[in-house]
Formats: structure tokens, C-alpha cells, sequence
């Protein structure tokens, strides 16, 4: 029996351009903390102010409306927070965070958006998002222009993806774990992954060589963020028979450990501890489950 888990064919994470305005300045902490419990992951941040020039050439598809002069003067009246957003149908999910356009409007029809709880009217609405994927490429471009924000990977490609490039290492990784069995499996782990990156240089006699993968210019941080949303689809899998042992323990340790990399801070592994998925699910079956020898 194939024990690859297939997955989803309406998978579709992608990513999407959020804009704290001028008016909301001082809620960009609480928007923030909003965006993370919708399920976004934050790529890129920044806070900046805009020229009206910049402006005019960020809202460059408005130009000739009558509310273009007001809404480049709004816009570069003070500092924005912009940041590079994904998950599962960001654009889609990030438009409904924020709802109609026009706060007055918001607060009638969708009182729990954030126009309506940060917003005053149609121009100062607290936040912006891109409309299309070409629309959020572009904005995206604009406002992180030194970054290269490569595409999420779906359905086949994801798995192709982390068949070639995480399985391989992970599989080493879970091996080491269960002969050692160390008190704290997640820190051990997220230790290990660290140290034995396959994709950091390799450093000769006080030169820096880039190794064979590492020529494919990935980021490392880049790959922890969009891995954390993988395995967050792929453990909404309902599907939990034997022959899939393999994959879920291995995505169950990959989601924890990516989350504790991506938050960098141990005391995050505090709270993952209170989810006893990890410790329920114990070191036979996870030996069984990779054919492991324990005493090799």
C-alpha cells in the first residue's frame, strides 16, 4: 500500500500585501496579533513612511480618480506597516479580515471586521490588501524590493518538494531521536535540524563555500515559515490509517519544530507542550513506523 499521504487538489497557499495606513499607526500591534490568530504567517515586515511620489506610484491603477490627490496626501501624512502575508487562500481570507472598503459601511454589515473596529471612513479604513495575485506581486515588489519571495509550493510540487528537500534530513533527524530519546524532544529536534541544515555553507580554511543546494538560493527562514503552513494543512488531513504513520509523525514533528524555530524563543515550547500529540504518540510506534533499528 502507498504510504504517501495525496495531497489535497484544493490546496492554494499564496501570499498577499497588508498595509497598515496613517489612521492606524497605533493599533499596529493589536492588527497584528488579529492577522497571526487568523492563521497568517508574517514573511516580510516593515514600517515606513511613503513620499507622495512614492504613493502616487504605489496607487498607480487610481490615478485620475477624484479621490487620488487625498488618498496619496493621506497616505504619506504618516507611517505605514507593510507586510508580506500567507496561508491557505491569503488574499481571499485577507479581504474578508478587513471588509468593506468604507468603515460607516463595515460597521453595519460586518461589525467584527477590521475597517469597522479600526476605521472612521472611506479613506481612513486602517488597512489595505491586495485585490489580485498579479496585484500582490506587484505590491509586494514595491514595498520589499531587496527581497525575493519565491512561490509557495502546491500539491505535487509541495510534496516533490519535501520529498527531495526535508524528508531526506528529517528522516536522519527522527532516527538520532529515537535512539537517543532525549527528555525534550522538541528543543533536541529543532536543535539537530538546525545544526545539520543541509543548505548552510560549509566553511574551508576562512572561505565561505556554498554547498550544491545551497546554490538554489533558498532562505532557510524563508523555507521554516512556508513549511510551518504546509504541515498545518497537511495535519487537517483526516485521514489516519497505519500505513500513514510515517508521514504524520513526521509532519507533527515538523509542524512543532517549525514553529518553535520560527518563533525563536524557547518559552514557546512551553505552550506546545500543553498539545499531548507528540508524547501520546510513543517511540515503538514512531521505531515501527520508519523500520528503525534502535540498536544499530
Amino acid at each position: 500500500m502507498n504510504k504517501t499521504i495525496e495531497l489535497k487538489k484544493n490546496i492554494s497557499f499564496c501570499l498577499t500585501l497588508a498595509l497598515i495606513k496613517p489612521d492606524a499607526a497605533d493599533k499596529a500591534e493589536e492588527i497584528e496579533s488579529i492577522i497571526l490568530r487568523s492563521g497568517f504567517t508574517v514573511l516580510q515586515k516593515r514600517t515606513l513612511q511613503l513620499s507622495p511620489e512614492q504613493c502616487s506610484d504605489f496607487y498607480a491603477e487610481q490615478y485620475g480618480k477624484l479621490f487620488f490627490p487625498s488618498l496619496t496626501a493621506f497616505m504619506s501624512s504618516g507611517p505605514i506597516t507593510a507586510l508580506a502575508l500567507a496561508r491557505h487562500q491569503a488574499i481571499a481570507t485577507w479581504k474578508a479580515l478587513m471588509g468593506p472598503a468604507n468603515s460607516t459601511t463595515a460597521r453595519e454589515t460586518h461589525r467584527d471586521c477590521l475597517r469597522a473596529r479600526f476605521g472612521t471612513s472611506d479613506l481612513r479604513n486602517a488597512v489595505h490588501g491586495s485585490e489580485t495575485f498579479s496585484a500582490a506581486e506587484r505590491e509586494l515588489k514595491f514595498m520589499f524590493p531587496n527581497s525575493v519571495i519565491e512561490p509557495i509550493p502546491m500539491a505535487e510540487a509541495a510534496k516533490d518538494y519535501l520529498s527531495k528537500y526535508i524528508n531526506p534530513t528529517l528522516l536522519k533527524g527522527l532516527t538520532e531521536l529515537c535512539k537517543r530519546k532525549p527528555c525534550d524532544p522538541f528543543i533536541w529536534l529543532a536543535d539537530w535540524l538546525m545544526k545539520n541544515n543541509p543548505n548552510k555553507p560549509s566553511i574551508s580554511s576562512g572561505t565561505e563555500i556554498q554547498n550544491e543546494q545551497c546554490t538554489t538560493q533558498r532562505n532557510w527562514t524563508y523555507q521554516i515559515k512556508v513549511l510551518y503552513q504546509l504541515c498545518k494543512c497537511f495535519l487537517s488531513s483526516k485521514r489516519r490509517n497505519l500505513s500513514e504513520t510515517m508521514f504524520l509523525w513526521n509532519a507533527y514533528a515538523l509542524h512543532y519544530t517549525l514553529y518553535y524555530l520560527y518563533n525563536s524563543n524557547r518559552s514557546t515550547v512551553q505552550i506546545l507542550k500543553k498539545n499531548k500529540i507528540l508524547y501520546q504518540i510513543k517511540y515503538s510506534n514512531v521505531v515501527q513506523a520508519h523500520k528503525i533499528n534502535i540498536n544499530a
